[in-house]
């Protein structure tokens, strides 16, 4: 899994109020990653953030060790379904 100093972060990620806490807390913890279908370099990730809700995460890879994280948001429903497939990266 990523490092805390792997992850560039854009300030798109943060329109939705959650914080750095919140989307490290989510990589430590997710429960599903996955290549976005039909994307070129984009990558969903969920899992919870620091009060314990699900969080969902896009990002790209920058290089082998490194990604750019541009979304964060409470879990919307039309990805609650991923939750129940429980896949780890």
């Amino acid at each position: 899994m990523f490092i805390k100093g792997s992850i560039k972060f854009n300030r798109a990620a943060f329109r939705y109020g959650v914080t750095v806490a919140d989307i490290i807390s989510a990589f430590e913890t997710y429960i599903f990653e996955d290549p976005v279908e039909g994307e070129d370099n984009k990558f969903l990730l969920i899992g919870f953030y620091t009060k314990a809700n699900p969080i969902e995460i896009m990002y790209n890879r920058v290089d082998v060790d490194r990604i750019n994280v541009f979304h964060a948001m409470p879990l919307r429903p039309a990805y609650g379904a991923l939750l129940v497939r429980r896949k780890h990266g």
